[in-house]
């Protein structure tokens, strides 16, 4: 019992952090921004709330913009007994597999199959604290450290300010919790690397932290075990077999998760994100400086879950938190420990901070436009960072437990005098620093009040430890306990007030407005003029097909199609202005009319002669574009393009008309002389996520224009004969279709 003790506090520990949702049914999903943030929901509750119903942090909202919708696609696709290869409801069509965050392949999401998915959402958030408190414990007890110290890391890590700030994004927080338990198997392979269990255990955390979601956390998370199975494999004699070994596991993992790798790797090539990223040169793209005060002190600059929150934005990216007592002991470890695991752990805690600075060393990334890295913003470096201080906070306690050494005085001094500079800054500070208005300086001082206390408090625990340095045992567990008690509220304190629990009813409800667009939409598509009305990815919620959207990954192509849209000319020169979010908004374009754009959601009255008001539900307004093209069509003449910069320039023409006209790239021997075709009924009689089946009748050679996003793992079957599809229209899908009647069906493949 003894053993299962320390384990079976982390789980009740975990509970009592969600006992808003075991207790009072509330989900650890931001709805409340659904309905306090965006139409038509504000409208439906716009009676009671006419201000929208009061939500708790509007800092998080991409859980319910992208991973929640995203999710929730796939495994309705899955439960089809089909891969989740596409996403037919944002940007006239992406990949969904190969965006990675929709983590189609993770284990838990067996979960989704046996309860509700809000209910199945909300456990896998539950279980992201829970299992990264339990492997890390399992790993700091394989280091054969104190069990109270064991523990003090495991509450630290798993609700340290980075898991905290990522936590109900349910994919950031999954692929990190692996980490401790990749640690222990590299520990036990090392010694014995025979262990058939330990190299399936190693194999299985390995695949599951890829499969979760999140590749720049996955890949901080392997490059450090690299390091760390090297310092391992150094330390325990270098033997050719281990590495060996490791190569071997290490394929077998590339194998195993290569369909989803693959996927991933071909959307990034053919994506927008080397030329529509933020700059690296912005204040927000390192930690600030000044935002080190959040170790000691998380809401120095206040919070947004209290709307006072005055630091660089953002306050997710910067918070890496582990607690005051958490901090002592990282502090008494690396000055008063020595031996070989302080020291590594010590160096690279060191080095996810230099990286994650404006330091010289992290800019060299972005200076030489090294591929990802030089994309990926490198404050999520924090998940190392506050792993590797949990790791030392344990390791101080465990050497201050065994050797009761007096010096643990030095670091509480030494944090007594960095709380009291800052109380000094923000008592005097606004005298020299005249940019820091004076309601600044309150939200400060206010916010150092609770670090402060907590300080006092284990100032005087670790003096009754110091004082009777051989005290009866059962009075000393009742100060550890205290320890790990203050730790708790220390750390439960911060992660309850960034994170919300919310009414279920909050949840993607159904509106008039929603229910007017699913009855009415069918095969054309929406978008709106506003970006507080339904904003990009939920239309994939309720499989409503949209011309918006919102990845870090989304398809070149669209891009430029999209960016010459809205400045009405041939102009595809990035920036484009979309930092990972297209939402165009100018109906009046031709291309909003290839779309096959239906219907216009907006707050205000549209002057557009192609443009009828059908529909209002409070603020909300719906217009019909009588414009809009049928998603599938034949056109009368082809225009062939020899690059993407000529077919632009004539699609941009006056007299282009894409309802006759299709504009047809990469041109093979069949379409060579093809100019003139003939026109025909076509009829769609399917369409779904990977598949689309038309029914067309021609009265001569036609060409066949599908509106759908071009990509390459899509084919087509013209009567069950294989036929090329020509990227038409610079964006779209296009198919030679001969004489007569023929089944036309376009499918999504894997490669």
């Amino acid at each position: 019992m003894k053993k299962l003790f320390p384990i079976l506090f982390i789980a009740l520990t975990t509970v009592i952090f969600f006992w808003q949702f075991f207790f009072k049914g509330l989900l650890p999903v931001p709805a409340d921004t659904i309905v306090g943030l965006y139409h038509p929901f504000r409208d439906l509750y716009a009676k009671d709330y006419p201000n929208g119903i009061p939500f708790k942090n509007s800092l998080i909202t991409d859980p319910v913009r992208q991973q929640y919708p995203w999710r929730d696609l796939a495994i309705s696709i899955e439960k089809k007994f089909e891969l989740p290869l596409w996403n037919p409801y944002n940007f006239a069509g992406a990949p969904l597999l190969a965006n990675f965050q929709s983590a189609p392949f993770y284990f838990l999401n067996i979960l989704f199959f046996l309860m509700p998915f809000s209910s199945a959402w909300s456990l896998i958030i539950f279980l992201g604290p829970l299992m990264s408190g339990i492997f890390i414990f399992l790993y700091l007890d394989n280091l054969k450290l104190n069990r109270w110290a064991s523990v003090l890391g495991a509450i630290t890590s798993a609700l340290s300010g980075f898991f905290t700030s990522w936590l109900e994004w349910g994919t950031i927080t999954h692929v990190g919790l692996w980490l401790p338990l990749i640690l222990l198997t590299i520990d036990k392979l090392v010694v014995n690397n025979k262990n058939i269990k330990w190299i399936l255990i190693y194999v299985f955390s390995v695949s599951s932290s890829f499969f979760a979601g999140h590749l720049q956390i996955f890949f901080y998370l392997y490059v450090f075990s690299i390091i760390y199975f090297l310092a391992r494999w150094i330390q325990f004699g270098k033997t050719k077999k281990t590495l060996i070994l490791f190569a071997i596991i290490n394929s077998l993992c590339l194998i195993l998760t290569f369909v989803q790798w693959f996927s991933t790797l071909q959307f990034i090539f053919l994506s927008a994100r080397d030329v529509d990223q933020m700059s690296w040169q912005n204040p927000d793209w390192f930690i600030p400086w000044q935002h080190l005060i959040q170790f000691i002190a998380p809401d120095f600059f206040g919070n947004p879950a209290t709307l006072n929150y005055w630091g660089v934005w953002n306050y997710g990216e910067f918070v890496g938190y582990v607690g005051i007592i958490p901090l002592v002991m990282v502090i008494f470890a690396l000055f008063f420990r020595r031996d070989k695991k302080t020291f590594l752990f010590g160096i690279i805690f060191f080095i996810s901070l230099i990286f994650s600075l404006p330091t010289f060393f992290a800019k060299i990334p972005y200076i030489l436009s090294i591929p990802f890295l030089s994309t990926a913003q490198p404050t999520r470096l924090l998940f190392v960072t506050d792993f590797f201080l949990a790791v030392l906070a344990s390791l101080g306690l465990d050497y201050f437990i065994r050797s009761k050494k007096k010096e643990v005085i030095y670091p509480l001094i030494f944090v007594f005098f960095l709380l009291l500079g800052i109380w000094g800054f923000v008592q005097f500070g606004n005298d020299v620093l005249k940019f820091v208005s004076s309601e600044n300086i309150i939200v400060a001082k206010r916010n150092l009040i609770f670090p402060t206390l907590i300080f006092s408090i284990s100032f005087v625990l670790f003096l009754i430890l110091i004082k009777f340095s051989k005290p009866n045992k059962h009075f000393t567990m009742i100060v550890y306990t205290l320890i790990i008690v203050v730790t708790v509220f220390d750390l439960f304190r911060f992660g309850l007030k960034f994170n919300p629990f919310t009414d279920k009813t909050y949840l993607f409800p159904e509106t008039k407005a929603i229910s007017f667009l699913q009855k009415n939409l069918g095969d054309y598509r929406m978008m709106t003029t506003d970006s507080r009305i339904f904003p990009p990815n939920f239309s994939a919620y309720y499989r409503l097909q949209s011309v918006d959207g919102y990845d870090p990954l989304y398809l070149l192509r669209y891009g430029e199609l999209i960016a010459a849209s809205e400045r009405g000319k041939p102009n595809i020169e990035p920036p484009f202005g979309f930092n990972r979010i297209i939402t165009p908004k100018n109906y009046d374009s031709k291309t909003v009319d290839l779309l096959g754009v239906k219907y216009v959601l907006s707050f205000s009255d549209l002057n557009s002669s192609k443009l009828k008001k059908v529909f209002q539900e409070g603020k909300t307004i719906v217009y019909e574009n009588m414009n809009a093209l049928q998603r599938a069509f034949f056109v009368s003449k082809i225009v062939h393009a020899k690059d993407n910069n000529e077919a632009i320039k004539i699609i941009f023409e006056d007299s282009f008309n894409p309802r006759n006209t299709a504009v047809v790239e990469g041109v093979d021997k069949e379409l060579q002389n093809m100019e003139e075709t003939t026109g025909g009924e076509v009829n769609i009689v399917h369409y779904s996520e990977n598949k689309v089946i038309i029914e067309a009748e021609s009265s001569g050679g036609g060409f066949l224009v599908l509106t759908d996003t071009f990509y390459p793992t899509w084919k087509v079957m013209v009567d069950s004969k294989q036929e090329n599809i020509y990227r038409t229209d610079y964006n779209f899908r296009g198919v030679s279709v001969p004489k007569g009647k023929h089944r036309i069906e376009f499918y999504n493949s894997l490669f």
